[in-house]
């Protein structure tokens, strides 16, 4: 009982409300910024599983094999404290005394886009496929050629049917920039930790903290329904 009556919540509002503001903004970049790189390297994927060669195939299967086998914390702390010593490594041979350092927020944005875009790819491609052959046929034989026809005639067909599953991605996505502030993203999760220990206002902190994560993560799911209802009225 002498908890419930000792807590805060407008005091937590008051202190939180600017600090999760700015932390939402970060979420939302990282957000935007990791989907948008989540979406160039499931295409690229996607077309690349589509080839026709084995080895390309081979190495793509084998990559995103990694990718999906290993969790997306590892990855986000792999990329943020490996990869640059890879990377210093790797240059020193030719510059000596070279060191690369990335960015917590650059390194949270590439470990979204990489994880998000192995999984994307499956799903562009499988949109890609469901789209019916014959019009692949009918474009060649309007004097299209393979490119044009994927480009112009086979991706606004795919795009339109993986709309709804992208943006569930999307929404995951945006709870997935929590993990961030393992690799210090000062973002929603460790402005809320640093408040939370200072004040030791525990449950008002982490309770304002997912009504923020939900304030973000519920309109843009009632949009993807929109979004979805729209599509299936007019297909």
């Amino acid at each position: 009982m002498n908890i419930i009556e000792n807590l805060d919540f407008n005091t937590a509002l008051s202190d939180l409300l600017p600090i999760l503001l700015e932390g939402m903004w970060i979420a939302l970049k990282a957000t935007i910024s990791g989907f948008a790189l989540a979406i160039v390297i499931g295409v690229v994927i996607a077309l690349g599983r589509l080839s026709k060669s084995k080895l390309l195939n081979g190495v793509l299967v084998t990559i995103l094999e990694i990718i999906r086998g290993t969790p997306l914390l590892v990855q986000l702390v792999y990329m943020y404290y490996v990869v640059p010593l890879l990377i210093t490594l790797l240059l020193q041979v030719w510059i000596p005394d070279y060191k690369f350092t990335i960015s917590p927020f650059m390194a949270g944005m590439l470990g979204l886009g990489i994880n998000y875009g192995s999984y994307l790819s499956e799903v562009i491609r499988s949109s890609i496929l469901a789209v019916d052959k014959g019009q692949n046929e009918a474009a060649l034989a309007l004097g299209y050629t393979k490119r044009q026809s994927m480009w112009s005639i086979i991706m606004p067909q795919a795009t339109r049917s993986s709309i709804p599953i992208l943006g569930n991605y999307l929404v995951m996505m945006i709870k997935d920039t929590s993990l961030l502030a393992f690799i210090t993203v000062n973002e929603l999760l460790l402005r809320t930790q640093s408040y939370a220990s200072q004040t030791f206002l525990t449950i008002e902190s982490y309770t304002l903290l997912a009504v923020a994560y939900l304030l973000i993560s519920l309109p843009m799911a009632q949009i993807i329904r929109l979004l979805e209802r729209r599509l299936l009225k007019h297909a």
